[in-house]
């Protein structure tokens, strides 16, 4: 297998620091013992635990205003597959890439998924793009795509959904994830009904283009880029959607498409409850869909969801297979660091969750006992189970501090040298 960084620089990074994680891991066994949990078991749950990368994700973000590119920037998506196999190679969290089509199109599929394979990474859910126009394009999405008022612009934007499948079929994913960004920006500029009713009628067509074996997961928005009026609103509507498309469409949850304040955690809980969540797009947010790091504004509330997945997971709730990828804009920081910083933030919250002491918030439920139902949450979540999310990646071949170890490395020197320098360019996300 191809290996960004050296195995030996990943040794040396952990052998300084080993003999300190075994202690500070034994002594976090001993208090979860006095709890009645035992870590190795949670262990090796948080080392089965993956979550996808986004292939865009390794690239700049940017705002409406401006961009403002990075140092050794990937040029392509065989350079995001190396980035991507470097967050994969130090956190051991991370081993899918989510594709965006046409961002990431090639002209050999069967190249793209040997790349793949010889980094060690397999291909998660694919990710059309019916929300900007592309080069070439006949017709423009500016008045929507899959919703469209034109016949032929909903066919176009359907087609290339089944594009986006046929691709992904290839690579030996199976899933799609669909959002769309139309709307309306003036009262009276559409019909609520009509617009849904041909983004149902097309979303059919992509539903009947899907294998057995895959699934489709609708993505629901309140806002941006329409600002009066968005089709896939909110979970109500993405949950008619999933029950009208039928058994292999679910709805997708993005942390960061919803009104301040709003109760993330119950949505997800309505969604296990009638079997209809499919997945998430992990990020964080202070104003609105800002697409900041997992866990840098809001870490509880990331705890308070895997609250309800864990319990979920405990109780074998029916049709529970929730796919989980990263979704976020990295302004400011390099994008690598971000991903992997985020990675161990989701695999975090998951073993927060699991130390839950499950039987008795239960009693403290039933009991309407407030205080301590709220106190038995924050015992799971004030635990500090950074030994365990480092044991289990030293274990797999990560690093125990997988950002100073990749800066230690120099990679981002390295690449910076390898690729021409971006421009700077104008708003918009890459």
């Amino acid at each position: 297998m191809t290996k960004m960084i050296a195995d030996s620089t990943i040794e040396q990074h952990n052998g300084e620091r080993l003999d300190t994680l075994r202690a500070d891991y034994t002594r976090l066994g001993e208090q979860l013992a006095r709890r009645g949990i035992d870590i190795e078991t949670v262990k090796d749950r948080v080392a089965g635990y993956g979550v996808a990368v986004p292939s865009w994700g390794v690239g700049t973000g940017g705002t409406r205003f401006a961009r403002f590119p990075g140092q050794g920037e990937p040029r392509h998506i065989f350079d995001k597959l190396e980035d991507c196999s470097v967050i994969q190679q130090l956190t051991r969290a991370t081993p899918t890439v989510s594709l965006h089509i046409p961002w990431d199109k090639v002209s050999d599929v069967a190249e793209l998924r040997e790349r793949g394979n010889a980094l060690g990474l397999g291909f998660d859910a694919m990710n059309s793009n019916t929300f900007q126009d592309q080069p070439g394009q006949p017709l423009s999405y500016k008045y929507g795509s899959l919703s469209h008022s034109d016949a032929a612009t909903r066919s176009q934007a359907v087609e290339h959904n089944i594009e986006c499948i046929e691709i992904g079929k290839q690579l030996g994913s199976r899933a799609l994830t669909v959002w769309i960004g139309d709307g309306s920006n003036f009262p009276g500029q559409s019909n609520f009904t009509r617009s849904f009713e041909r983004y149902l009628e097309a979303m059919k067509q992509v539903y009947a283009a899907l294998p057995d074996d895959w699934r489709v997961f609708t993505e629901h928005k309140m806002f941006e880029p329409a600002f009066y009026s968005t089709v896939v609103q909110d979970w109500g509507s993405n949950y008619l959607i999933a029950k009208e498309l039928g058994p292999k469409a679910f709805c997708l949850v993005d942390l960061g498409h919803h009104a301040p304040n709003t109760n993330i955690e119950m949505i997800v809980a309505r969604l296990i409850q009638f079997g209809k969540l499919g997945g998430f797009h992990f990020n964080d947010s202070k104003y609105g869909d800002d697409d900041l790091d997992t866990g840098s504004i809001d870490p509880y509330r990331l705890f308070l969801v895997f609250n309800e997945l864990v319990d979920a997971e405990v109780r074998n709730a029916p049709g529970f297979e929730p796919a989980h990828m990263l979704d976020q804009s990295h302004n400011v920081t390099d994008p690598i660091e971000s991903l992997m910083v985020s990675a161990m933030e989701v695999a975090r919250a998951y073993a927060q969750a699991l130390l839950v002491d499950r039987k008795a918030l239960a009693g403290y439920q039933e009991a309407n006992d407030a205080l301590m139902g709220s106190e038995t949450l924050k015992v799971a979540f004030r635990t500090d189970v950074e030994p365990i999310l480092a044991m289990a990646r030293v274990e797999s071949g990560g690093a125990i501090a997988p950002v100073d170890c990749y800066r230690t490395a120099g990679y981002r020197t390295r690449v910076a040298s390898e690729r021409p320098a971006a421009t700077a360019g104008g708003g918009g996300i890459v």
